[in-house]
């Protein structure tokens, strides 16, 4: 099979579009890299949505951790505690069997005017039992970094804001929320690689690929297993992933720049790329 022939039958087939049989022999190097490709599909899928969500929850997360009532702290304190203090691995565990359990146990929701029996076997498939865990372990890591950019916003900064009367919702939108943001926004691009990074759990996480449809290292460990060579299918991962690390540090050093435009050049916040081997 050519490349060209590769791709039109492999290119969308972790999506379920393409070819429904996974090449058995001969396989060639093209199939690897369109399937493995075709796979990371998933891993983008997993981190954009897990960032995207886990984004707003974080800074109520932050907001919650940093107010001065125990009802919004201690909560706060205890979830971002809870996910920080345990291994995203066993998260995939629990979360997996918790899920599992739940249509044995049965869910119903009494509405008052009707009773409705609530279908939970969804909550056992990759696609959004996984995506839960990375949301809500990506929500506890990035609630603290805000967290700390929170109270190292400027006093001056607040002190303006109340000397001309802004109040409440205003001041956070205006003043709070934007010096936060530029804070902590080189260690949230870290937050971002280390979730792309952690995306590829999944396929060593309890829930299973529906179909065959998996992500990056599905594929890379069926080729490993099919060509008794691993050597070659881990690498292009590798090379999937540094691809992907390195476009993501240029869309959030855009958007970094974007928020740091109005600070002169040797002021500004840098991005340094720190390592995170356990999380």
């Amino acid at each position: 099979m050519s490349c060209a022939e590769a791709l039109q039958a492999y290119g969308l087939r972790a999506i379920g579009i393409g070819e429904r049989l996974l090449p058995r022999s001969e396989i060639t190097l093209c199939e690897q890299v369109v399937l493995i490709g075709s796979g990371m599909i998933w891993n983008l899928y997993f981190a954009g949505l897990a960032l995207l969500l886990g984004f707003g929850f974080a800074v109520l997360l932050a907001l919650g951790k940093a107010s001065a009532s125990p009802l919004a702290a201690l909560p706060a304190q205890g979830f971002v505690y809870f996910f920080r203090g345990t291994p995203l691995f066993i998260q995939f565990f629990f979360a997996y069997e918790s899920f599992v359990l739940l249509p044995k146990v049965g869910v119903t929701l009494d509405l008052g005017f009707v009773v409705m029996n609530a279908e939970t076997g969804w909550l056992t498939r990759a696609w959004l039992g996984a995506l839960i865990v990375l949301f809500l372990n990506t929500s506890a890591y990035t609630a603290e970094i805000f967290h700390g950019a929170l109270r190292a916003v400027p006093r001056g900064e607040l002190e303006a804001a109340d000397s001309v009367g802004m109040t409440g919702f205003r001041k956070f939108r205006r003043i709070v929320f934007p010096t936060m943001l530029r804070l902590a926004w080189p260690s949230y691009t870290n937050e971002a690689i280390f979730l792309f990074h952690a995306t590829a759990l999944v396929f060593f996480s309890s829930f299973p690929a529906w179909r065959q449809q998996g992500d990056a290292l599905y594929y890379a460990a069926y080729f490993a297993e099919a060509t008794f060579n691993p050597f070659v299918a881990y690498p292009i991962v590798a090379a999937y992933f540094v691809a992907g690390t390195v476009l993501l540090i240029l869309a959030f050093g855009l958007v970094g720049a974007r928020l740091n435009r109005h600070l002169p050049r040797e002021a500004r916040a840098k991005f340094r790329f720190r390592p995170q081997f356990i999380r």
